[in-house]
């Protein structure tokens, strides 16, 4: 179980490209280059581990080495090739001295672009990498189409996905913050044969972390806390007293922390209905060493979120769950959200059903989450909440000073936040996949919630973004 998704994981590592420029007469000779490099770089991604260390030290420079090490490195290249499989190249889009941006295309049926920064001298050594969706490249090609036709064709698209019984969920689209278009599929329920609707409640997975985030922003405002502050002054009791004095929020919320996952052996023979606290998650991981110096480099982290949890609570003198409830879910009216307790019978709310393969039946994912969701993930909401949640913090309903969110991000503090691009995020586990993508096209925002193994919701939100794009 984990409450991760690979876009997630890659913001970690975001590098801005200008590909803007142009390079005249060695672009024949760079798109050698370009080439030896992608080819090297398929070459490894399919074959182990061997083979991409060999890829990186190769080809990775030697400054970019030491702010990542090898084996950040090759953690988060496990975790790409789980999710994606193998991946063949498709197009090589774009090259120069700095840049080389291809499109790839995964076993799992899913479509990549793959942009390599490169060094400013001669080498032309890597120095970062960004992977992100994209849309099929027939599809971006395809004509233009009206809203309403394209509301069909999300609409025909879903009805298939269900057919095929790939997806389970509700879906919403709106427009400059008004729903207009607004179905669900697939059943809540199957032991009962309960269909879903457009209220039904969904597990957030990771979506979770936004509303921790956004509770660190008010306790700073409040002047409760301080991004600089360690640990150990909200927690004096943490186990490992070494990370509790060097680790500090701002660590926590950039997940450059060090501190591991609270998914591992422990938590699998834990049993699942001692889950209901923030404070019972840190046994799971408060003790174990850091992974890195704080700082160094940045890993995603469960952990990290549980512990900003645990300062919430001690900051505001309420349980985390009673803080979001009243400072962020009552003020945006988001009246179907919270991290309800498994054992304890909700109405209108989807159970989670996860299968190892497609020959294989459906089981409920009750072995697999907690009894309670946490400050990293697992609560509950509807797509209809979840928008009310969007428009919020569009407004900047959640925070008194206009600068916050930007400061919370780690962003300049003066950044025209109306000249940002749009937001995307994701949660998934098994029998989970929730996302959110706003700022689509025109002033499209898509929310998609499913009650099936990822990436159910994450593929509906790539074709749905798709087809809001080729809006006339």
């Amino acid at each position: 179980m984990r409450y991760i998704s690979i876009i997630t994981l890659l913001l970690c590592s975001l590098f801005i490209i200008d590909s803007t420029k142009s390079y005249g007469s060695i672009q024949s000779d760079q798109e050698k280059i370009s080439s030896k490099i992608i080819e090297s770089y398929i070459d490894a991604f399919n074959s182990d581990e061997n083979g991409m260390s060999k890829f990186i030290l190769d080809n990775v420079s030697s400054n970019a080495l030491s702010a990542r090490p090898l084996e950040s490195r090759l953690a988060i290249y496990k975790q790409l090739r789980s999710d994606m499989g193998s991946i063949e190249l498709k197009k090589i889009e774009a090259t120069s001295e700095s840049m080389i941006s291809a499109i790839v295309h995964t076993q799992k049926g899913e479509w990549f672009r793959f942009t390599f920064e490169l060094d400013s001298g001669l080498s032309n050594k890597i120095v970062g990498i960004r992977i992100e969706d994209t849309d099929e490249p027939e599809l971006s090609k395809s004509a233009k189409m009206s809203e309403s036709e394209a509301l069909q064709s999300i609409a025909k698209y879903l009805d298939a996905q269900t057919m095929k019984d790939q997806f389970s969920g509700s879906v919403l689209v709106a427009k400059n913050g008004k729903p207009i278009f607004k179905r669900a599929y697939g059943e809540a329920n199957k032991e009962f044969n309960i269909r879903n609707h457009p209220d039904t409640k969904f597990n957030l997975g990771s979506i979770n972390k936004i509303f921790t985030q956004i509770a660190i922003g008010q306790l700073y405002e409040d002047g409760k806390l301080s991004f600089s502050d360690p640990i150990i002054k909200y927690l004096p009791d943490y186990p490992n007293k070494t990370a509790a004095e060097k680790v500090t929020i701002r660590h926590l919320l950039d997940m450059s922390s060090g501190v591991g996952d609270f998914f591992g052996e422990k938590f699998e023979n834990t049993p699942k209905d001692r889950l209901r606290t923030i404070g019972d998650f840190l046994p799971m991981f408060a003790n174990d060493s850091l992974k890195f110096e704080p700082g160094t480099q940045r890993q995603y982290s469960n952990g990290g979120f549980i512990v900003l949890g645990a300062i919430i609570e001690k900051a505001s003198m309420l349980s985390y769950y009673d803080y979001v409830k009243e400072h962020i879910f009552k003020p945006a009216g988001m009246v179907n959200t919270d991290s309800y307790e498994a054992d304890i019978p909700i109405p209108n709310l989807a159970e989670g059903y996860t299968r190892d393969s497609l020959n294989q039946p459906w089981r409920k994912n009750i072995y697999s989450r907690p009894a309670r969701g946490s400050s990293a993930g697992g609560g509950y909401s509807t797509v209809e909440d979840l928008l009310k949640f969007i428009v919020a913090l569009e407004k900047g309903s959640f925070f008194a000073k206009t600068d916050t969110w930007n400061i919370l991000k780690g962003e300049p503090a003066n950044k025209d936040s109306k000249k940002q691009g749009g937001m995307g995020i994701f949660g998934g586990a098994p029998g989970i996949n929730s996302g959110i993508e706003t700022n689509i096209g025109k002033g499209y925002t898509a929310i998609v919630m499913s009650n099936y193994d990822p990436p159910a919701a994450r593929d509906a939100i790539k074709k749905i973004g798709s087809i809001l794009r080729s809006i006339r």
